[in-house]
Order: C-alpha cells, then structure tokens, then sequence
C-alpha cells in the first residue's frame, strides 16, 4: 500500500467493523438520551437546572440525530462524507456545550456536572469515529498528530 492511496481504500474490514461499532454506540447513547429528555423532561429538568422546554427541543432533535447515526452504523460501508459530518457534528455539540454552560444556562450542580459529562463523552466518540474512519487507533493520532 502507498501513501497516497485515498482513505477509502486503505480502510479494512476491521477498521470498518470498529467505525460501526462506536457509530452504533453512538447512536444507542445518543437515542437514550433522547428518550429521557422527552419521557422525563419536567423531572429532569428540574434536577439539572434546565427548563422542560429545552429538553423536549433537545430530545427530539437527539432522537433524529440519534436515529441518522444508527442508520449510518447499519451501512456495512459507512461513506466516509457521513462519518465526517457526525464527528464534526459531535465536536460542534461538545464545543457548544461548553459555551452553553458558560455563558447562557444556569444549570444546578448536578446539570452542571452532567453538561460537561455529556460533552466530553460526545468529543470521545468523534476521537474513535475519527481514528476508526481513518484505520489508526486513537493512541497513534495522538502521538502523532495526524492519522495514518
């Protein structure tokens, strides 16, 4: 294999089955959050700090989000275009997230804590979505900089 071989082919079977894997658990994370939010948004709400209305409005928008990406996972050969829009997706999420938080929502403790959570597991699975699309494990991007 050259190094100029386009991503698409240098990606194998394994690396296929792992980018499926974290884009199925992706999309089951993402899913139950998405039932929680629109099940549970009053209580919910009232524990973390956040008004029932935005939860409703983030659940629904998490269940078609939640719902693309399984769809993704389900394609025995995930188009690397879609697998980029959802870890750019998922750093866009994480990103305002943080902003969220410190600048316009005013979570309780608990919301607080569990902002950041979600945040940093939503910018964990654009590092394994990234690394499987591109056939390099996380540990290899991040000595190196770059993939493989």
């Amino acid at each position: 294999m050259t190094t100029n071989q386009p991503a698409a082919l240098a990606r194998t079977a394994a690396s296929q089955l792992t980018l499926r894997r974290f884009l199925a658990l992706d999309a089951v994370v993402t899913g139950t959050n998405a039932l929680a939010y629109l099940a549970f948004s009053g209580p919910l709400g009232r524990f973390l700090g956040a008004g029932s209305g935005l939860l409703l409005g983030l659940g629904a928008f998490l269940a078609v989000y939640a719902g693309c990406v399984a769809l993704l996972a389900a394609r025995p050969r995930p188009p690397a275009l879609g697998v980029r829009a959802v870890v750019d997706a998922n750093l866009a999420w994480a990103a305002v997230s943080f902003v969220a938080l410190g600048l316009w929502l005013t979570p309780t403790t608990a919301g607080a804590v569990w902002t950041v959570l979600q945040a940093l597991t939503v910018a964990g699975f654009a590092l394994l979505q990234y690394a499987a699309l591109n056939g390099s494990s996380p540990g290899v991007i991040a000595r190196s900089g770059s993939p493989r």
